[in-house]
């Protein structure tokens, strides 16, 4: 088993996925790349859903 350790150590890696595909956004847009700020503001969610759910997926189903 993971453990809290190992749950929370991917909570943090997703947080900071999150933070990167948002700040790529911001760029992308100043650079007025259409292609690559769809792509960002789509896997921005997505990553800060996955950081949100883990332990809390991990509470309800494993633990």
């Amino acid at each position: 088993m993971m453990g809290w350790i190992g749950i929370l150590f991917v909570s943090i890696v997703f947080i900071f996925f999150s933070f990167y595909f948002t700040l790529s956004f911001f760029e992308s847009l100043h650079k007025a790349d259409e292609r690559i700020a769809k792509q960002s503001k789509t896997a921005a969610p997505i990553c800060f859903g996955i950081a949100l759910s883990t332990p809390f997926l991990y509470v309800f189903f494993i633990n």
